[in-house]
């Protein structure tokens, strides 16, 4: 009786930690992927900006 009791509390436990666990790495990746692309952006945008300051300076000499 208590083994069928460890038992079934184990296989109770264990699919909400798997699936807490998939969550965890599912959420984890799409940070770090939205981290990723506002660095990206980030300097695609001091570039450009950087591209048009050189554009309005050599236009105004």
């Amino acid at each position: 009786m208590i083994e069928n009791f460890w038992g079934n509390a184990i296989y109770s436990v264990v699919p909400t930690i798997l699936v807490g666990l998939i969550f965890w790495l599912v959420m984890r990746s799409i940070f770090r992927a939205d981290r990723t692309e506002r660095k990206v952006y980030a300097e695609i945008e001091a570039e450009e900006r950087a591209r048009m300051e050189k554009e309005s300076v050599t236009r105004e000499v």
